[in-house]
C-alpha cells in the first residue's frame, strides 16, 4: 500500500484502487509544487466540509470521474454539481471494490465553503485483505475512539491530526493511539497555518517515549506501508 502526502490533511492511498482524502492542495502554499490537474483517483473520501478539506474535490472528481464518499449532506451538495457520490453516516459500514469503509465519530464542526451545513464530521476506518487503517479527519480526543478496536479489524496504522488549536494536539494524539490500539501513526493537520505549527522533535519524542512511531511526511513524499 502506497501513501502519498499532499500537505495538511490530504493523502493519496493506493492499493487495488486509488483513494484521495480531504484534498486541500491548490490553495495551500506549502503544496505549491503539487499539480492538482494531474491527480486522479477512483474515490475521494471527505471527512467534513470546510475549504481546507474540500477545495480540490471538484477538480479531481471531474478529472477522474471519482466517486465521493462522505456524509449524506456533503454527497448531496456535490451531487448538485453533477458529481457522483456515495452517502454514509456515523456507525455505518459499506463494502466497496477496494475494501470496507466504516464511518466513526469525529468531534469537530462541518460547514461547506458556501455556508451550507455539511452534516457531522466523520472519521473512516478502511479495511481489506491487505491492511486496516484509520483516517481520523479533524477531531478532538474522544472516548469514542475506544470503540474502534472493539468494532473494526486491528489497525496497521492511523492518520491522526496533531496540530492542536483546531484539533487535538500531539499530546492528545498519543492518548488517542492508546485508545485505538495502534502504535504506527502518521501525523496530519499541522504547520499549514501559524495556528497549528508544532515542534516536530517534541512530537516525535512524545510518541517514542510511549514506544510508538510518529511519521511526519514531507509534502509530495510517498511511503510504503
Amino acid at each position: 500500500m502506497q501513501i502519498t502526502y499532499y500537505g495538511h490533511a490530504s493523502f493519496q492511498i493506493e492499493g487495488s484502487k486509488s483513494l484521495i482524502f480531504d484534498p486541500f492542495i491548490s490553495a495551500n502554499e506549502m503544496a505549491k509544487d503539487i499539480d492538482v490537474a494531474t491527480l486522479k483517483a477512483d474515490y475521494i473520501l471527505v471527512s467534513h466540509g470546510p475549504q481546507d478539506h474540500v477545495v480540490d474535490v471538484e477538480t479531481i472528481a471531474q478529472n477522474s470521474e471519482a466517486t465521493i464518499i462522505s456524509s449524506f449532506e456533503i454527497v448531496t451538495w456535490y451531487g448538485g454539481k453533477g458529481l457522483k457520490g456515495f452517502p454514509m453516516n456515523h456507525g455505518g459500514k459499506k463494502t466497496f471494490d477496494f475494501g470496507t469503509v466504516k464511518c466513526v465519530n469525529a468531534v469537530h464542526s462541518s460547514v461547506l465553503p458556501d455556508g451550507t451545513y455539511g452534516g457531522n464530521p466523520l472519521g473512516f476506518v478502511i479495511s481489506n485483505e491487505e491492511k486496516c487503517f484509520y483516517f481520523a479527519g479533524d477531531t478532538a480526543l474522544t472516548l469514542d475512539m475506544k470503540l474502534i478496536p472493539m468494532t473494526c479489524p486491528k489497525l496497521d496504522f492511523a492518520i491522526l491530526p496533531i496540530g492542536d488549536n483546531f484539533t487535538m494536539g500531539y499530546e492528545d494524539a498519543v492518548i488517542a493511539s492508546d485508545f485505538i490500539e495502534c502504535d504506527k501513526i502518521i501525523g496530519c493537520h499541522y504547520d499549514t497555518f501559524g495556528y497549528i505549527q508544532i515542534d516536530h522533535d517534541a512530537a516525535k519524542k512524545a510518541f517514542a517515549d510511549k514506544g510508538k512511531e510518529l511519521i511526519l511526511m514531507d509534502i509530495g513524499q510517498t511511503i510504503e506501508l
